[in-house]
C-alpha cells in the first residue's frame, strides 16, 4: 500500500510540532526548577549565615564573660590584698593600679572593635558610672530596646539585622546579671549611681557585633556558579535531546505507518478495554461481596434483603484522635493502614464480611449475605485475634494502643445504597445496639448484649459487668467477653 503525500506531509509537520512542544516543555521546566532551586538556596544561605552569626555572638559573649570571670578570680582576688596595688577603673593615673573587672572588660571590648574591621563589642546599661556617662549609656533604638527587653528577660537574648557602618551586621545582645561578688562594690561605692542592687538584677548589657557582607558575597558567588553550572547542564542536554528527535523523526519518516498505526489502535483499544473491565470488577470486589457484585453486574435493583440472624461488630482505636496530634501524618496513616490491613486478614481468614472504616472505627458482620449458624461463633474469634494482633504491633512498634470493641446480635436488613459511589451497608435497631456496646465499653475490652451471650456462653468465657445505662436504649444487661475459650467437650 502507497502512502498518500497528503497523510505522509501531515504526519511530518506533527511529528515537527510535537518535537517543537517538547523542547519548549523542557525549557519551561527547566526555567521553573531553576527558579525554585535558587530561590530555595537562596533562602537556606540565609538561615544558615544567620544562624552562623548567631552562634558566633553568642560564643563571643561566653568568651568574653570567661576572660573576665579569670581575670577577676585569677588576678584582681589574688591582688587586692597586695599593698601598693589598688583596683580602680582609674588605674592609668595610678601608681600599682590594675583595672577593675569591669573596666578590664569594657577596654577588651574597644580592644578587639579597633582590631577587627566591622566588629565590635561593647557594655553599657541605664545606670553607667559618673566617667562613663558619655560612652556607658544607649546610644540608639537598638540598645534602648535591649535593655527594655533583657531587664524583663534576664535569660534571653536580644538580636536584629541592620547596617552598622555601612555593612550589614548581626547586632546580638544579651543581659550582664549581678553577682554576689558584684553587690558589695556596686552598692557602697560613692559614686555608685544605684545603691539598691540585688543578686540577679540586670547591671548591664553586653552588645557585639558581627559583619554579615562577607558571608553574603561568597553566598551570592557560589550560587552564581550553580545557576551557571544548571545552564550548562541544561544546553549540554536539550542539545542531546534535539539531535536524537531529529533522527528519530528522519528513521520513522520511512516506515509504513497506516496498518500499523490501525492496527495498533485496535489492539490499545481492546487491551484497554480488558484492563479497565478487570480494574472495574476488582474495584467492585474490594467495596462489595461477590454476589452483590454480580447482582450488579446484572443490573438488578433495588440490590437489599433481610437476614434474621448476624452478629454484628464494633472496634475503636481508643485515644487516637490524641495520637493523631503528636504523630507525623504520613506516620499515623501508615499505623492505622498496618492495623486495619491486619483485620482485613483476620476477616478473610475467618470468612466475615467488612462493612467499613470510618476514622479509627472498624465495622465487620457476620451471617450475611451468606447465611451461617456459627455467625456469633465467628464474631467472638474475631474481637479476640483484632486484640492479639494490636498487642503484636505494640509490640513491633513499642507503642501502646488499645481497643475498645462491642457485639450484638440480631436481625438486619443489608443492602447497597448510592449510584455513583456504592456501599454495602446494615440497617436495624442491632446495629445500632452494636454500636452502642461499643462506645460504652472500656478500652482493652470486648462488650457484648445479652442476646450474643447467649449465643456464646457454652464456648467462651466471659464477665457480668450487670446493668449499664445505654444512650437510646436504657438499662442493659451487658458482659465481657474475656480471652480464653472454654474447651469444647
Amino acid at each position: 500500500m502507497k502512502r498518500s503525500p497528503l497523510l505522509r506531509k501531515a504526519r511530518f509537520l506533527l511529528q515537527r510540532l510535537l518535537s517543537q512542544k517538547i523542547i519548549l516543555v523542557l525549557t519551561l521546566l527547566f526555567c521553573v526548577g531553576t527558579t525554585l532551586t535558587i530561590f530555595s538556596v537562596w533562602q537556606l544561605s540565609e538561615h544558615l549565615i544567620q544562624s552562623q552569626a548567631l552562634q558566633n555572638a553568642e560564643v563571643s559573649v561566653e568568651n568574653l564573660k570567661t576572660a573576665r570571670t579569670l581575670y577577676s578570680d585569677s588576678v584582681v582576688a589574688r591582688m587586692r590584698e597586695q599593698p601598693g596595688i589598688t583596683i580602680t577603673h582609674d588605674y592609668h593615673n595610678m601608681d600599682g593600679g590594675i583595672p577593675l573587672p569591669a573596666t578590664y572588660f569594657i577596654e577588651l571590648g574597644e580592644e578587639i572593635s579597633n582590631s577587627q574591621k566591622g566588629s565590635g563589642v561593647r557594655l553599657f546599661s541605664n545606670h553607667p558610672f559618673p566617667w562613663r556617662q558619655e560612652t556607658g549609656g544607649a546610644r540608639d533604638d537598638f540598645e534602648r530596646e535591649a535593655i527594655a527587653f533583657l531587664e524583663t528577660n534576664p535569660e534571653a537574648a536580644f538580636s536584629n539585622i541592620e547596617t552598622v557602618t555601612n555593612r550589614l551586621s548581626l547586632r546580638y545582645a544579651v543581659a550582664d546579671v549581678m553577682k554576689p561578688s558584684c553587690i558589695a562594690c556596686h552598692n557602697s561605692h560613692p559614686d555608685s549611681p544605684k545603691r539598691d542592687w540585688k543578686v540577679g538584677d540586670v547591671r548591664g548589657i553586653i552588645e557585639v557585633v558581627q559583619p554579615l557582607d562577607g558571608l553574603i558575597s561568597q553566598t551570592q558567588f557560589d550560587l552564581f556558579k550553580l545557576v551557571a553550572f544548571l545552564i550548562s547542564l541544561f544546553v549540554l542536554g536539550l542539545s542531546g535531546l534535539v539531535i536524537a528527535i531529529r533522527r528519530l523523526n528522519k528513521i520513522t519518516e520511512n516506515l509504513e505507518l497506516e496498518v500499523i498505526e490501525r492496527t495498533a489502535d485496535l489492539v490499545d483499544a481492546n487491551q484497554q478495554l480488558l484492563v479497565e473491565q478487570e480494574k472495574s470488577d476488582n474495584l467492585l470486589l474490594n467495596i462489595l461481596p461477590p454476589q452483590i457484585a454480580t447482582q450488579l453486574k446484572n443490573g438488578s435493583e433495588p440490590v437489599a434483603d433481610g437476614f434474621g440472624d448476624v452478629t454484628i461488630l464494633f472496634a475503636d482505636i481508643v485515644g487516637f484522635t490524641k495520637m493523631s496530634e503528636s504523630y507525623p501524618p504520613h506516620e499515623l496513616v501508615a499505623l492505622l493502614n498496618e492495623i486495619f490491613s491486619a483485620f482485613d486478614t483476620l476477616c478473610e481468614g475467618l470468612r466475615l464480611e467488612k462493612i467499613k472504616t470510618i476514622g479509627d472505627a472498624y465495622m465487620v458482620a457476620s451471617g450475611l449475605p451468606e447465611r451461617r449458624p456459627d455467625h456469633a461463633v465467628a464474631i467472638a474469634e474475631m474481637a479476640l485475634m483484632m486484640q492479639q494482633e494490636l498487642q503484636r504491633i505494640n509490640a513491633e512498634k513499642n507503642i501502646n494502643i488499645r481497643l475498645r470493641i462491642g457485639i450484638n446480635s440480631g436481625p438486619v436488613v443489608a443492602g447497597v445504597i448510592g449510584k455513583k459511589k456504592f456501599i454495602y451497608d446494615l440497617w436495624g435497631d442491632a446495629v445500632n445496639t452494636a454500636s452502642r456496646m461499643e462506645s460504652h465499653s472500656l478500652p482493652g475490652k470486648i462488650q457484648v448484649t445479652a442476646s450474643t451471650y447467649e449465643l456464646l456462653k457454652n464456648r467462651f468465657e466471659f464477665q457480668a459487668r450487670g446493668e449499664i445505662e445505654i444512650k437510646g436504649k436504657g438499662k442493659m444487661k451487658t458482659y465481657f467477653l474475656e480471652s480464653s475459650p472454654v474447651p469444647m467437650l
